[in-house]
């Protein structure tokens, strides 16, 4: 099977297809959820919260992005990947944008990048695809802007931000966005939007209306325990299991019982004599 490309995603819009979108941060994880056919796979910028440890996205540095993304590469043999660019890599003018977008395609092997923001971006999209770089934009809660909007908040609730949003989607479509992503904004928003526009809708946080749906690694699979998000459904609780089984591990190293001789490398006896008596 090939890479799925940005026509292999236009058509699933146009087929009425659901498209699935994962975050990926790693070689294992890359594999496990490319060999269940996941079309595109996001080395997301939310690494920073569940793999670095900070509290938001703001510290992820392009560095950070361009590793993750060539470990996620290396496990992928069908997914489309999309790196996240992250805080302040491209907001300041179109030619840095450009240069390190290229850095995340020709240094982390990405596919495509990721751009957070609405018209305001839009002069740097375009330098980008022109470029010949598929771009995916990112309108609704922006989590680089978290200290700028006040917190994780929903995004479009009143008519002038709602007609924001249209706008900025609008103007991303128009500007060469292949897809875009609406994050924590209202489903009925998202419907709109997602009617309005040719390009495919992936939602987190905006309903059921979108044409497609990503989700973060570590929430689907209850690997992050201190916060879930309410728009977040956990399919596992992998933590708990984790848990377990390390305490298993613990138990028997300390009770001897792990490892056992089936588990370990043996020698003929013979060579066990020869030892002894060459150290006597």
């Amino acid at each position: 099977m090939s890479r799925i490309t940005i026509r292999d995603i236009d058509a699933m819009k146009s087929n009425n297809e659901k498209i699935v979108m994962l975050t990926a941060y790693d070689y294992g994880a890359s594999r496990i959820a490319d060999s269940l056919n996941i079309p595109i796979l996001l080395v997301g910028d939310s690494l920073g919260n569940v793999i670095l440890g900070y509290q938001n996205t703001v510290p992820v540095k392009l560095e950070d992005i361009v590793y993750h993304t060539r470990a996620v590469v290396r496990g992928s043999d069908k997914a489309m990947i999309v790196a996240d660019m992250p805080f302040m890599t491209y907001k300041t003018d179109p030619s840095e944008g450009l240069r390190n977008a290229a850095r995340c395609i020709q240094d982390g092997g990405a596919h495509a990048v990721k751009l957070e923001g609405g018209e305001e971006i839009t002069p740097t999209v375009k330098r980008i695809v022109d470029a010949g770089i598929p771009v995916m934009g990112h309108v609704g809660l922006t989590p680089q802007s978290v200290n700028a909007i006040g917190g994780y908040r929903v995004q479009g609730k009143v008519k002038s931000s709602a007609l924001k949003l249209i706008r900025d989607a609008e103007s991303l479509q128009e500007s060469g966005v292949f897809a875009l992503v609406m994050e924590l904004i209202p489903s009925a928003v998202a419907g709109i939007i997602t009617k309005r526009l040719s390009i495919p809708t992936i939602g987190i946080g905006a309903g059921p209306y979108c044409d497609g749906q990503v989700q973060v690694w570590h929430d689907l699979l209850g690997l992050s325990e201190e916060f879930t998000p309410k728009h977040a459904r956990k399919f596992a609780n992998l933590a708990e299991v984790i848990r377990e089984a390390i305490n298993r591990y613990v138990s028997e190293v300390k009770d001897g019982t792990f490892p056992n001789d089936d588990e370990s490398f043996t020698v003929d006896e013979t060579l066990v004599d020869e030892l002894e008596k060459s150290l006597d």
